[in-house]
């Protein structure tokens, strides 16, 4: 791509030559340079000449009531996002890198005060109306103020906006911001369109199929049963280099199933091509099906260099039951990972013991260095063990009544004593406590759930299951109201401003945000902005390392398990790319191989 020197020129002189920003570049990383020049062919993950056409068929678990994913409010379908673009586009072989999509260029100015994106001249919204700097600026106000929480937290940093033409956006970030990840963050904007949105109540659900920007279209569907997208043959981006070899299928369904034994049925007789197999069960099962055997179905693994993020039990510390760590900590000792890893999943995963195993960002050993030193000023805020020994969650070695001993012993440093082989407090008030599932998945979970929940009796503690329906689980989710849910968070190789929306203070407190764990603890919020705020790779990744130590000895989740392999199940009829980059499967790289070449 061209640099355009005479636009860098025109905005000196509106900044002043203080201000003045550099050439617009085709791409940018949060740290070091893009892998690809500009105007490279493609990504190196994908086929270039893959053929257009054919059809890719999923199955999905969550009903959706409304065709706008941008809101609290309501469930959105899955494969939403194919019908929406953004100024930039993340390379999934680098770590946190990203290139021009609807902007054609952004360029940031020497003290990162201004970030700036020219779009590209031949953007156009589905309906062929072009998309201009006015839709981008209405699409980040529009979002900061009536969108999911998570917006307010990404765009804080951001204290005004401007177009100083109809193809420049300009974005003023506010003093002393420090937010190295936050162009990026911007470039992750998605662009709605000003003229269809203006006037239409943006905070309610709606079922109106709205003009978009992606290389999808809402073709057909049937609320409550499925959804299907149509590629746009009219897409104006099918050849821009940051496409070329994604969405290759003609159409793209997604068929609701309420079940998940249902689901692997429906899929054995060929009702859809691909499953993300997560039950290590029916994983083993398919193993000798007699489809895979023949090579009709592929069974495959695909090794993915992404850190692991959390899964686990989930306790809400707004809970006054879990508000004393020694009671989280002494629940985990009633978890039996080995027999579950054992009996139920044949072996096949690791114990987690990070927020952000399988990566560098790990909290090994103790912590040292740069990271000892983030810790140092805290050490009377925190756990005396997370300076002197690493963290491990709970194994059991032998039996499990030594873990519950322990286990014991913690709940009675809290106040908690067994009467009459009841769990109680000094109130005389009995343990007792819900974990609440979605039911889409409660043929996976009981069986893991169930076992706790004997372990847990053995203690006095009397703990129940809890199954609702999809809507009424994200609405319980949205205001909080559980006890303890079953959640994961996922971590990308550049861990930022999403950890705000995690584990900070303030998202706590604010309906629907990913704090389900509802901490609110400075030095978690402290440890988060000097993340955000990191100048060099050694820097973030030791506040990185020092967030995870302090989650970890905060005993906020029961850890699970985890592998660095995904796993699929699939109709023999796909193409697939020689190449999986950092971040693992693409099924939009995929391609049917009944397609013609076009």
């Amino acid at each position: 791509m061209a640099k355009r020197a005479w636009i860098g020129w025109i905005l000196a002189l509106c900044l002043g030559s203080g201000s003045a920003l550099a050439d617009f570049q085709h791409g940018i990383c949060l740290y070091g340079t893009p892998k690809y020049s500009a105007g490279f062919e493609a990504f190196a993950y994908v086929n270039p000449d893959a053929p257009l056409g054919g059809s890719l068929r999923q199955a999905t678990f969550s009903a959706f009531n409304s065709l706008n994913p941008f809101i609290l409010m309501g469930m959105a379908p899955a494969g939403i996002g194919l019908t929406h673009d953004t100024l930039m586009k993340q390379s999934a072989d680098e770590n946190f890198c990203a290139y021009g999509l609807v902007a054609d260029g952004i360029e940031v100015n020497p003290d990162k005060s201004v970030v700036a994106f020219h779009l590209n001249p031949k953007a156009r919204f589905n309906d062929g109306t072009l998309i201009q700097a006015e839709d981008v600026v209405f699409s980040f106000n529009i979002l900061r103020e009536k969108g999911l929480p998570a917006y307010r937290y990404y765009y804080a940093d951001v204290e005004r906006v401007e177009t100083p033409d109809v193809q420049t956006v300009r974005f003023h970030l506010k003093p002393n911001a420090a937010n190295k990840e936050l162009p990026l963050i911007l470039g992750e904007l998605p662009v709605l369109s000003k003229a269809y949105w203006e006037g239409k109540n943006f905070e309610k659900t709606t079922l109106e199929v709205p003009v978009s920007s992606g290389p999808y279209l809402i073709s057909d569907m049937d609320v409550g049963r499925s959804i299907t997208y149509q590629l746009n043959k009219d897409y104006w981006a099918k050849k821009l280099n940051v496409n070329r070899g994604f969405y290759n299928f003609e159409t793209v369904r997604f068929d609701l199933y309420r079940d998940s034994t249902v689901a692997v049925e429906a899929f054995k007789s060929g009702l859809f091509d691909v499953r993300m197999e997560n039950e290590a069960k029916k994983w083993m099962v398919f193993k000798n099906y007699p489809d895979v055997l023949n090579g009709r179905i592929q069974r495959r693994e695909f090794e993915h260099h992404l850190p692991s993020g959390m899964q686990g039990f989930v306790f809400n510390t707004r809970r006054p039951i879990f508000q004393n760590p020694n009671v989280r900590a002494a629940l985990a000792y009633a978890f039996d990972f080995n027999f579950v890893n054992q009996f139920l999943f044949y072996g096949l995963y690791k114990r987690t013991n990070s927020y952000f195993d399988n990566s560098i960002f790990k909290a090994d050993g103790i912590p040292t260095g740069l990271e000892l030193a983030l810790l140092e000023p805290y050490r009377d805020q925190l756990a005396p063990a997370l300076f002197n020994q690493p963290y491990q969650a709970p194994e059991r070695t032998g039996n499990i009544r030594r873990n519950l001993g322990i286990a014991l012993g913690l709940l009675g440093k809290a106040g908690w004593i067994v009467k009459d082989g009841i769990l109680v407090n000094e109130q005389g008030q009995p343990f007792q406590f819900e974990i609440l599932i979605d039911a889409a998945s409660a043929p996976t979970w009981e069986r893991v759930i169930l076992p706790f929940i004997g372990q847990l009796k053995r203690l006095g503690i009397t703990a129940t299951l809890r199954v609702v329906d999809s809507i009424q689980y994200k609405n319980r989710l949205d205001a909080y109201d559980y006890d303890m849910i079953v959640s994961v968070w996922g971590q990308s190789l550049a861990p930022g401003n999403e950890q705000r929306y995690f584990w900070g203070s303030e998202a706590a407190q604010q309906k629907g945000s990913y704090n389900y764990a509802g901490i609110q603890n400075k030095v978690v919020d402290d440890l988060i902005e000097k993340i955000i705020s990191a100048q060099s790779k050694e820097e973030h990744l030791a506040a990185v390392k020092a967030l995870d130590r302090v989650l970890l000895w905060g005993h906020y989740v029961i850890p699970h398990w985890h592998t660095p392999v995904q796993r699929y199940l699939f109709w023999n009829k796909f193409g697939i790319p020689q190449n999986t980059p950092l971040k693992g499967v693409d099924l939009m790289t995929w391609w049917d191989q009944s397609a013609e070449i076009k």
